[in-house]
């Protein structure tokens, strides 16, 4: 595929989706030629707006599509792996939304399923891809801050969202763990990796979902992160990774940063600013471009979200989820 232009298919018409799209377009050298959806009228909807050539009103017919070499699947936790496994086997390449599915399970079992088939497999966790967010985990790889010892991260929106939001639905995967606390979540894997032992509180709907989440990670070592999520109350979206010879603080909207700070004992702050040349913060063409790199150079999964990342970001959200006592239909 090296030189070509890669061929993308869109699974899924709601909001996240049009935003990827509308990057996707923006791109040379991807095309979207097709979409699907579990209405044929919303696909065409869909289609008849982002200019693509094929509309398909289920998702089988989109995973046979032979002139499709990737398919972005957007839909909700509940149905991505449904749908991703409907893709992988089908012979697709696959860029699957986050959280990555429902629990650590069923992720074990689209990873199986991904490497059986020699696919390409990635979770689109699009603050990995972040240039900024690059940056800041090679610092501290680096040893700038010294030994990590505390990471703080808080993802939380005021809401209120009523009883029949897909973040209050049970059936769809609703909470504030699955859909916001997977940051923080991954921003503390990221730097830490998997943590050894996690204890949670939370704050429960009527509809048996977390409506607000503290959590604490401890790693063998003595590292802890103290992390937040919320639905019911809009936090600052900030997170802050101290060490043992200094700090890096990321201002609001941690996970697409336009800056972030480092202190250092005895120095002057010293402040990283993200370059003209990447694009908004909120630009997902990060993720597009190193799915595309991936699937030209023919690796079949990125180094930048790591299958086996995903899958302990998984393991922890399981145990998150365990401690608060939020549990979905199906699952055993």
């Amino acid at each position: 595929m090296a030189g070509e232009r890669v061929r993308w298919g869109i699974l899924a018409t709601g909001g996240i989706a049009q935003q990827f799209t509308a990057e996707l377009l923006d791109l040379p050298d991807a095309e979207v030629v097709a979409v699907a959806s579990r209405s044929e009228a919303g696909a065409k909807t869909f289609a008849e707006r982002f200019g693509i050539g094929r509309a398909y009103g289920d998702w089988a017919s989109l995973a046979a599509d032979e002139d499709v070499d990737v398919v972005y699947v957007a839909t909700p936790h509940s149905a991505h792996r449904e749908a991703a496994r409907l893709c992988l086997e089908a012979g697709r390449a696959v860029l699957c939304e986050k959280a990555f599915t429902l629990n650590a399970r069923e992720a074990e079992e689209l990873v199986a399923l991904a490497r059986a088939r020699g696919l390409f497999l990635m979770e689109a966790m699009w603050m990995y891809c972040h240039p900024l967010i690059r940056r800041l985990k090679a610092l501290v790889d680096d040893g700038v801050i010294g030994e990590v010892r505390t990471v703080q991260a808080d993802f939380g929106l005021a809401g209120p969202f009523p009883p029949s939001h897909r973040l209050r639905d049970p059936a769809q995967g609703g909470g504030a763990t699955l859909d916001l606390g997977v940051y923080p979540v991954s921003f503390a894997h990221l730097l830490l990796g998997e943590p050894e032992s996690v204890t949670a509180r939370a704050q429960l709907s009527p509809e048996g979902v977390d409506l607000q989440t503290g959590m604490l990670l401890s790693w063998s070592g003595g590292a802890q992160a103290l992390l937040h999520c919320a639905v019911n109350s809009g936090t600052g979206v900030t997170a802050s990774v101290t060490g043992s010879a200094g700090r890096i603080d990321v201002p609001g909207g941690f996970f697409y940063p336009d800056r972030f700070v480092l202190h250092r004992d005895g120095r002057e702050p010293e402040e990283f600013v993200a370059a003209a040349e990447d694009g908004p913060r909120d630009s997902m063409r990060h993720e597009a471009m190193e799915v595309m790199r991936c699937l030209r150079s023919g690796s079949v999964e990125s180094p930048l979200v790591p299958l086996d990342g995903s899958l302990g970001v998984m393991r922890t959200l399981d145990a998150v989820r365990s401690a608060i006592g939020v549990r979905y239909p199906g699952e055993a």
